[in-house]
């Protein structure tokens, strides 16, 4: 008999662009819990600190209930955030189908301001296809918002 493998097929989303803010503006924005509510979503137990799981909350969809449970995996002051991104449910197909992703944001200076990039990796597909579809699309909105709230940082 003979047994084939198949790897998931993975995707990321990524997204890169450059404020006329300073890394620490940026990093402020991004890893204060009061400021992410306004850019990205409430996150509920967030603190930057390694290890620190916290949750999002979004529309639940069939057997999901909306959470998204994060965990902190790495911090490098104004340079790089990662977390992991989790959510959904083995039972749904589509919206709210299981989802295990790592978001990472790295931060560098650029001229006179900072070049931020996110990746957020490990859609599987197709099962995730509806996933990464939605949320390309939404980080397309959501990150320059980040910049929006980083000038009111200064």
């Amino acid at each position: 008999m003979i047994q084939a493998l198949q790897a998931a097929d993975t995707r990321a989303i990524v997204i890169e662009q450059v404020f006329p803010h300073t890394p620490a503006m940026i990093w402020k924005a991004l890893t204060t819990g009061a400021l992410m509510a306004r850019w990205i979503m409430q996150p509920h137990g967030f603190e930057p600190v390694v290890g620190n799981r916290f949750t999002y909350r979004t529309t639940p969809a069939g057997a999901w209930d909306g959470t998204i449970s994060c965990e902190i995996l790495e911090l490098i002051l104004e340079r790089r955030f990662v977390y992991s991104w989790k959510g959904g449910d083995a039972g749904n197909a589509g919206y709210g189908s299981k989802l295990d992703t790592i978001v990472t944001w790295e931060i560098e200076p650029s001229g006179g301001g900072t070049r931020v990039k996110l990746i957020h990796a490990g859609f599987e597909l197709p099962r995730n296809e509806v996933a990464f579809s939605n949320m390309g699309g939404g980080w397309k909105k959501v990150v320059p918002k980040l910049g929006d709230i980083a000038e009111e940082t200064d």
